[in-house]
Parts: structure tokens; C-alpha cells; sequence
């Protein structure tokens, strides 16, 4: 048996070109009319997702 790979997880993430993972910046789900709109287009940008080898393997074995 083959791993599958976790849709709902793959879905909230982009893999690079050169292999990086890049996840949305946390924090910005609600509550932004407060924040400055620069602050606002920041939290649109992706930043690398911290995974450990194992957890790529788990989460996304055919990348």
C-alpha cells in the first residue's frame, strides 16, 4: 500500500520551483478592518512553512 497524500493540507500549501513549501502568514483570518492596509496586503503574502522531513513524507509523499 502506497502513502496517500492529504489533500486538505496540500490544498493551504504552494511548492516552489526549487522545492520550498510556502504557507499564508498566520493571523489574518478576521479582525483586520483595524489594521492598516499595508498590514492587510501582508498578511495575503505566503512565508516558508517550517515542515521536517517526516512530515513532508507524511503529508506530501509525491511531490
Amino acid at each position: 500500500m502506497s502513502a496517500k497524500t492529504n489533500k486538505s493540507y496540500t490544498k493551504r500549501l504552494k511548492l516552489t520551483k526549487t522545492g520550498k513549501i510556502i504557507g499564508r502568514k498566520p493571523g489574518f483570518n478576521h479582525n483586520n478592518a483595524k489594521q492598516s492596509r499595508t498590514e492587510q496586503l501582508a498578511g495575503k503574502k505566503g512565508v516558508p512553512f517550517p515542515m521536517t522531513a517526516k512530515e513532508i513524507g507524511q503529508f506530501i509523499p509525491h511531490r
